[in-house]
């Protein structure tokens, strides 16, 4: 091959949330400069709950994602329990998980169909699909829409939701509530197979570097998201409250977002770590998806998260219907509805403490962390984002990537690039702005 350089500009690229650059800059096939460049200002919502009561941080975090508002909700009220020493009743925690694989679901649904399947479609946005796979674009709307209507049920909605609270939930469901969410999700499973179907059409790009993996994970047979401690496929395996020796989080000059790594110069989380780590604990169907696709651990081909979280998504679904299904066979405690932060018994107790949530979102594992005092006002707050732990990764992957395919068109190179960053469903600043690429001197 003869010696190149590289020069490319893309102004933006849609289908990413949040602000950021990358530069890549090659002379005479060697690479020379390849930085994913975040350059959001920062939000200071660790500063916003500052002063705050437990009881109403996670009417606060919810706001933190539109997409992922369930999961920080859950992360901000398992911290919170944890720091006042409250266990939560089975029942809860039963909802709970329900409640995240409902939010899994909806945001894995977004990510493939709204997202993805463009690039694997050949057309540049969602929008061109009305028209050439309307029935694709219909199945995607719908499918959102019902895990949206569960949420409704459940919680009062799904972005922002309201009854979920420290200690448990302010309204439970009723029988008929538990029979209508059923139906919505038993309707769910045929769209749920023709998405199987087209996802297994998908040619996605032959990239492998091997990486360490981090997640939840935990000695019984459930598939982590919830609770556990934290693994990952180098070994590692700590309490959730050494998350800080788990990110070692630290700064570099082109970026405004921390990037995190563990026994390696990096890691990664999310759908294809989950799976990686606890591919043998999912749901019997899920597993049967995996297997029909091709997809086994250790997976080291980042685009391939997207068949991780298709997977997921039948899981999530399986379980969910089980979950429904044993609280209507065991029936609702409605003594444990709580009302305006009391139960009948009296309030909750609060102490001073030191509380960390781990929770699997759908970007990967999320860590909220809140000094206590004795009135249950938080001092301090930390939480860490699975973006945040994620960025570093693919810069590392760009680096690898970008070599290999150089013999490839400008055009073929910036896609290849693009969808590497999309593969890994980021949520820069939880909002969905722009991805500038800049390939330089070519």
């Amino acid at each position: 091959m003869s010696k190149r350089n590289v020069s490319i500009n893309v102004e933006y690229l849609t289908r990413v949330e949040g602000h950021g650059n990358i530069v890549v800059d090659v002379k005479n096939n060697k690479l020379e400069t390849c930085q994913l460049q975040i350059v959001e200002a920062p939000r200071f919502f660790e500063g916003m709950l500052q002063g705050r009561s437990i009881f109403e941080a996670q009417h606060i975090t919810c706001r933190i994602c539109g997409i992922c508002s369930c999961g920080h909700t859950l992360a901000s009220i398992q911290a919170a329990e944890d720091a006042i020493g409250f266990i939560p009743s089975e029942q809860t925690t039963k909802l709970r998980k329900f409640l995240l694989h409902m939010e899994n679901l909806d945001s894995h649904i977004l990510h493939i169909y709204l997202l993805v399947a463009p690039d694997l479609l050949g057309v540049k946005s969602f929008v061109p699909l009305i028209n050439t796979h309307n029935d694709i674009v219909r199945r995607a709307l719908r499918m959102k829409k019902t895990c949206n209507d569960v949420c409704d049920i459940l919680v009062g909605r799904h972005v922002h939701p309201i009854s979920s609270i420290v200690g448990g939930f302010t309204k439970l469901p009723r029988e008929k509530d538990i029979d209508a969410m059923h139906k919505l999700l038993h309707h769910l499973r045929k769209d749920m197979e023709a998405t199987v179907e087209l996802a297994a059409k998908f040619k996605f790009p032959e990239f492998e570097r091997d990486t360490e993996y981090v997640g939840l994970v935990s000695d019984n047979d459930e598939y982590p998201m919830l609770t556990g401690e934290v693994g990952s496929t180098d070994g590692v395996r700590k309490n959730k409250k050494e998350y800080k020796s788990i990110t070692n989080e630290f700064i570099v000059p082109h970026s405004s977002a921390k990037f995190a790594k563990l026994s390696r110069a990096s890691y990664a989380v999310g759908a294809l770590a989950r799976f990686n780590l606890n591919s043998k604990k999912l749901h019997p169907k899920a597993k049967a998806v995996a297997k029909a696709v091709g997809l086994k651990p250790k997976c080291t081909n980042p685009y391939l998260n997207t068949v991780a979280q298709l997977v997921e998504c039948v899981h999530s679904l399986e379980d969910g219907l089980e979950i429904l299904e044993d609280l209507k066979k065991t029936g609702i405690n409605y003594d444990e509805e709580i009302i305006v932060g009391l139960n009948e018994k009296g309030t909750i107790p609060v102490k001073a403490g030191n509380g960390v949530g781990a929770v699997e979102v759908p970007r990967g594992i999320l860590f909220h962390n809140y000094e206590v005092d004795d009135q249950g006002i938080i001092t301090k707050a930390n939480c860490i984002i699975p973006t945040n732990q994620n960025v570093n990764n693919i810069e590392h992957d760009m680096k690898k990537l970008v070599p290999e395919i150089l013999k490839k068109s400008d055009e073929e190179i910036t896609l290849d690039l693009e969808m590497l960053v999309r593969a890994y469903d980021p949520c820069i600043s939880c909002s969905a702005h722009f991805l500038d690429v800049k390939f330089v001197n070519r």
